[in-house]
């Protein structure tokens, strides 16, 4: 039997890209976390990624992100260190081939190796959860352009 929890994760749909401003949080040219400089790319048309990815739950929903957001780990966001924030990423379990939209919204995470921490909801859907990571390739998404 499904618990309400688990109902909202199902239902929870993947990210819609759409054209945003930069973020005045969250996008300083370059930042400093444990002695290592990471500079913000200006612009991540293109970009494309493999390593590790993980998650972040219940421990921090309603924190703030350093998008100014509040966390929700039911929505289908992530962190990344060096991607502007908002960026729209798909993000692929390269285990399963099972991938999921999301939108940046924060930084991280500062572990070595790992390259995209996904909200709660993003890392169930790719079968993420009961392992804690898993090997990924992360691809930006650029929003389709408005039609007059």
């Amino acid at each position: 039997m499904f618990t309400t929890l688990m109902v909202r994760v199902i239902n929870t749909p993947d990210a819609v890209p759409e054209a945003l401003e930069k973020s005045r949080y969250g996008n300083p040219e370059s930042y400093e976390v444990f002695g290592i400089r990471y500079d913000v790319l200006q612009d991540p048309t293109g970009f494309k990624e493999r390593g590790h990815a993980s998650w972040y739950g219940k421990k921090f929903h309603g924190r703030r992100t350093s998008s100014g957001d509040n966390y929700d780990m039911f929505a289908m966001t992530g962190a990344h260190k060096t991607l502007p924030i908002p960026t729209y990423a798909k993000v692929t379990n390269l285990a399963n081939g099972k991938s999921v939209v999301i939108r940046i919204n924060d930084r991280g995470p500062f572990h070595k190796g790992r390259i995209v921490d996904l909200s709660y909801s993003a890392a169930h859907k790719i079968d993420l959860i009961g392992h804690g990571s898993a090997e990924v390739e992360l691809e930006v998404i650029e929003a389709e352009p408005v039609l007059a």
